[in-house]
């Protein structure tokens, strides 16, 4: 067996890096016997897997292979059968059971030891072992012992503990001493024994002569304690000496306790002193600038700003523990509270009569902007106010309910200054777009005279709030001259009252600079408020986009007073909703003057709408960049849904009136009137809204166009008496076609494909149905011969057929002589005239496709005529060469 394992461990486990422990010849219970080989086998490697191995003996019977191999962590239950008999059946429980028979029982009870201190030493699940002998079954082995699983076999590699330098000379010395030890084991063990009774005897007579030594040392002990004793006595006698001055020093440590804890209070007591005077004492400087300081000099405001800074500091100082029960620091609190009191009123009355006094210098500056279209600059009227901005400040934290009086205040005040100011330059606007002098109440009240308005109107400049312009442009513009201008049935692009097509580029031009001129003079007048609001009430600027307001709040005893009535500073985020709410209430009369204007300029011209749509975008989106959660931007934004609106609206007012569109019965149709507008309408679009923000809205507004056109042209072609179909189709794609090849749309490249592909269908249809008519006969009856060829009769024997003879032919051909055919071309060439509109042009190009398609139906006839009736001898009285000089000769004629 020995042999045989060694042999298995070299052939079949040594490859593998696996050392087997143990093996059991073995063979299946029951059935006919088969020997093989169950090994134990461990890993060389960490983590090692231990491992049941069948070895099986090949066939041809010189070496063994590998058969099947299980993981002893797969393996539940080892059955021995027997524990008091011999027996060498056993079962291993895999997955299934194995029922093994082992050679003899020796081996089994050897390889059953194993597996079992196998499981104890590497598994953690442990194995059930049924009906094994205990006597099998050691103890657990010990994690820390390095001990060999097998008995010998396998290798200490755990935990080896290798010889120091001395005991491995001690061995040697000892070896070298014995050199038969290897040879003659029992006399080695012999002479060791010898040698230990020697040196037990040796030890027994050195501790017996040692007794006369351990008798002295026993009296040094005893005189010891007795030295010990006498030195207890001293110490006691010296402790009692040393009581009478503890209790002196007891005394004199209290004393000096005492008089450093007085120290301490006092030190403490000029620290609080220090304290309350260094942060609690007020300059008298201080105190005469918040009572008498000149808030109206630069000089005297600085003061009254110090003065403030520093009473704020003295009422915010912190107090210690018990400062708000001494009366002196209740008294200056009081004065303190007093002096905040007197200075806010005082504050509070200034800023209100500055308000006034600066309302009346800018009322004064508002005659000169009444006729121009400018709004006046309140610049300076900021930059004085923003002289007391940290005051402000001041007044926020100490005094809220007056802060908050005062920016009531000032809104009511603003509110009606640039209502005024919007509103008169609103109404120059209007006049500069109509050229009429309107009967405005407001302007009723403004002093200047009906010849200043015109002269300014005559004179107006871009860059300066001025546009170029005429009273006599301007007057083309008037609403009232409506009623002169060709009615909406007739142009695609009227809007309300105004005939778009009586409008030169000279008027909107004119219109588009003055609605550029408005959007940007009313631009930074809301942006210089809105940072002149936060700089001068301490208001957080926005961050973040916040709702838009649509309607504006009544703030007087509104939201201010309802958010804050405890006199406390808002927090932040409230902060940002007043600023918007605060601009709402001093610009509420922007946003309904925009669309005001925005409603006079669609019903002057419904292309304004194009203008203002690009206008309008590129301000907000400027808006946006700059704050995109401003009043300004989201103002503009709710105008630029209105736009948009109307936008909308002029695109569906255009398809509804392609719809309503009706033809002359008795007259050509020709080019319709909203394909020519849809020309025009594109044109100016196209240059409208060259790199602007907002063309996606143009691209869809093109699509719907563009399929309305496709579907009305259709419609008109389907309705058409006197025009055949085919060319209404024909003219009005082609057209279509030209327009957008020229324009270069890229959203409507589709339909340019589609338009094209119209007209090309459109005009093959029409030439092939026009030449029918020339030659009326001969196309009926080589339709009969191809009909016949159609039905089955073969092209050699339509000749034969009664009706389709030879003789049938050549009276047929007869009756198209040369001059008949050049005759009947003639006719059609007129024909073809009268059908086509000359401002397409497409006579000679039509004419030149019935050339072609003639030319082709000749050939069709001569190859008809050679295949069925080949030898006749029959042909056509004119020439191909012929059919080019009739048709170059009517082309030239006409």
């Amino acid at each position: 067996m020995t042999a045989i394992k060694h042999a298995l461990q070299r052939d079949i486990f040594t490859p593998n890096d696996e050392r087997l422990l143990s093996i059991v010849n073995v063979c299946k219970a029951g059935k006919k016997k088969k020997n093989c080989f169950l090994c134990a086998t461990v890993t060389t490697e960490r983590p090692v897997q231990v491992k049941v191995v069948k070895v099986k003996k090949s066939d041809k019977g010189d070496f063994y292979k590998r058969q099947i191999a299980w993981a002893l962590r797969d393996l539940a239950v080892v059955d021995a059968k027997d524990a008091i008999k011999e027996n060498p059946e056993f079962d291993l429980h895999f997955e299934k059971i194995y029922k093994w028979v082992a050679s003899s029982t020796a081996e089994k009870n050897a390889f059953i030891s194993c597996i079992w201190k196998l499981n104890q030493r590497y598994l953690r699940k442990k194995i059930d072992f049924v009906n094994v002998s205990s006597q099998l079954l050691e103890e657990s082995v010990p994690s820390g012992e390095n001990q060999s699983v097998t008995g010998g076999d396998e290798e200490a590699v755990d935990e080896y503990q290798e010889l120091n330098a001395r005991e491995e000379q001690d061995i040697e010395i000892m070896m070298e001493g014995c050199e038969y030890a290897v040879s003659n084991a029992e006399a080695f063990a012999e002479k060791l024994s010898r040698e230990l009774q020697v040196l037990d005897g040796a030890n027994i007579q050195s501790i017996m002569a040692s007794e006369k030594q351990v008798n002295i040392l026993m009296k040094l002990l005893d005189e010891a304690l007795k030295e010990v004793d006498q030195i207890e006595l001293k110490l006691s006698s010296y402790e009692e000496m040393l009581q009478s001055v503890k209790e002196q020093m007891d005394q004199i440590s209290e004393s000096n306790h005492l008089i450093h804890l007085s120290n301490t209070n006092n030190v403490k007591l000029l620290s609080e002193i220090e304290f309350l005077v260094n942060h609690m004492d007020l300059a008298k400087g201080h105190i005469k600038a918040l009572q008498e300081g000149d808030l109206a000099s630069s000089r005297g405001i600085e003061a009254c700003t110090n003065a403030a800074d520093a009473l704020l500091q003295c009422m915010n100082i912190a107090l210690r523990p018990g400062h708000d029960m001494l009366l002196a620091v209740k008294q200056q609190q009081q004065r303190f509270s007093d002096l905040r009191e007197h200075f806010a009123r005082r504050l509070a009355s200034h800023l209100n009569n500055v308000f006034v006094q600066q309302g009346h210098d800018q009322s004064s500056t508002l005659a000169q902007h009444s006729v121009e279209l400018t709004l006046p600059n309140h610049h300076p009227f900021h930059r004085d106010l923003l002289r007391y901005a940290k005051l402000m400040e001041w007044l926020k934290s100490t005094d809220y309910g007056k802060y908050e009086g005062l920016t009531k205040n000032y809104m009511d005040y603003l509110s009606r200054l640039y209502e005024r100011e919007i509103k008169d330059f609103f109404e120059v606007a209007k006049i500069k777009m109509t050229g009429t002098t309107k009967e405005s109440k407001k302007f009723a009240t403004l002093p200047r005279k009906e010849s200043a308005v015109k002269q300014e109107t005559e004179s107006l400049h871009g860059s300066s709030g001025k546009l170029t312009g005429s009273t006599s442009s301007l007057n083309k513009l008037s609403v009232q001259s409506s009623g002169n201008r060709r009615s909406q049935s007739s142009s695609l692009l009227d809007m309300g009252n105004m005939s778009a097509s009586d409008l030169d580029v000279a008027d909107r031009t004119k219109f588009d600079k003055i609605f550029e001129q408005v959007l940007s003079e009313l631009e930074p007048l809301c942006l210089a408020e809105q940072d002149f609001i936060s700089k001068f009430f301490k208001l957080q600027q926005h961050q973040s986009v916040l709702g838009t307001m649509t309607e504006a709040e009544d703030l007087d005893g509104g939201m201010l007073s309802r958010q804050h009535n405890s006199g406390t500073p808002l927090p932040v985020s409230s902060e940002k909703d007043m600023i918007r709410q605060m601009m709402i209430k001093i610009f509420r009369c922007i946003e309904p003057e925009l669309n005001n204007l925005i409603a006079l300029g669609d019903k002057i011209d419904s292309f304004n709408s194009l203008y203002m749509l690009v206008k309008m975008s590129h301000h907000v989106w400027t808006a946006q960049n700059v704050d995109p959660a401003s009043f300004l931007s989201t103002t503009l934004g709710n105008v630029l849904v209105t736009v948009k609106r109307n936008f909308d609206k002029c695109i569906s007012n255009q398809i509804r009136q392609m719809e309503e569109v009706k033809i002359s019965k008795k007259s050509k149709v020709g080019i319709l009137p909203f394909v020519a507008e849809f020309e025009e309408f594109a044109g100016l679009a196209e240059s409208i809204f060259k790199n602007a923000e907002r063309r996606g809205d143009l691209d869809k507004a093109y699509t719907k166009l563009i399929r309305g056109v496709f579907v009305n042209v259709e419609k008109v072609a389907n309705e058409s008496q006197k025009t055949p179909r085919d060319v209404v189709m024909m003219e009005n794609f082609h057209h279509i076609f030209a327009t957008l090849s020229r324009l270069k749309i890229s959203c409507l490249e589709a339909e340019k494909k589609e338009a094209k592909q119209k007209y090309t269908d459109h005009l093959q249809s029409y030439v092939i149905y026009s030449l029918g008519q020339p030659l009326e006969k001969l196309n009926h009856f080589f339709e009969g011969v191809e009909a016949r060829v159609a039905q089955g009769v073969r092209e050699e024997e339509v000749s034969y057929q009664l009706a389709f003879n030879k003789q049938e032919l050549r009276k047929v051909i007869r009756e198209y002589p040369g001059k008949e055919v050049k005759k009947g071309l003639d006719n059609l060439y007129k024909k073809v005239d009268k059908h086509l509109c000359e401002e397409e042009n497409l006579l000679q190009v039509v004419w030149h496709s019935m050339q072609d398609e003639f030319i082709r139906q000749y050939k069709h006839f001569e190859g008809l005529i050679a295949r069925c009736y080949p030898g006749s001898g029959v042909t056509m009285e004119f020439t191909i060469q012929d059919i080019l000089d009739y048709c170059s000769s009517i082309a030239q004629s006409h």
